[in-house]
Order: C-alpha cells, then structure tokens, then sequence
C-alpha cells in the first residue's frame, strides 16, 4: 500500500473511531490556500478539527512529534478559513488522532491536543 493510501485508509478509520464516540463528521480532507484538515468533526457544541497520524513505528518520536510546530501553525490558519464563512463562530478544539496500526486498538486520542 503506498502512502497517499495507507494516508487514506488512517483517516477513514480515525473517522469510524470518532464517530464510535458519538462524534459527527461533518467533512473529510478540507483543503484551502492555507493547508489540509484531515476530519471536521461535531461534538456536541463543539467543533472539532482533527490531525490524523499514522506512524507504525516509533522512531523519530512517533505519530505524536510528526505534528510539528510548522503543521500547528498551518492547521490554525486552514481551520481559520473554514470558520470565515460562519455567521457564529462556534466553540472549537483540535484533536490529534494517533494510530500505531489500523485496529481501533492502536488508536490514541488526545483531545484538546494544541490551540492558539
């Protein structure tokens, strides 16, 4: 499986996980001028902008280093965009959805995992 897949397939199983936890998904892979937001998610009140990560080793700090200063700075601006066309901007949060493999066992969620 090459990785634009293995990327894909993450996502559609973060999303099932999520959406297991009475979280409803609202969008998959938002794109803008600014970057990517994999899932955009409603919980409850909420509106959440999810990262997913897959990394099935843990060299190099695993799934958790690879959201980078730069990629938090880049998810900020994209979901920024997304909520310019709302008439109330709702509360937000950004998740981090870490998988080690593709069994809901190798998931980890971190709620809240970074913001402005």
């Amino acid at each position: 499986m090459n990785r634009n897949a293995e990327g894909t397939a993450a996502e559609r199983v973060a999303a099932t996980f999520l959406q297991s936890h009475g979280l409803k998904l609202l969008e998959t892979n938002y794109r803008c001028r600014f970057g990517e937001i994999d899932l955009i998610l409603r919980d409850g009140d909420t509106l959440v902008f999810a990262e997913v990560r897959l990394r099935t080793s843990g060299n190099f700090g695993g799934a958790a280093a690879s959201i980078t200063a730069q990629k938090r700075k880049k998810l900020l601006k994209a979901s920024r965009h997304y909520l310019a066309s709302s008439k109330k901007t709702p509360h937000c949060r950004f998740d981090a959805v870490l998988l080690s493999g593709m069994s809901e066992r190798d998931i980890q969620w971190i709620k809240n995992a970074f913001g402005e």
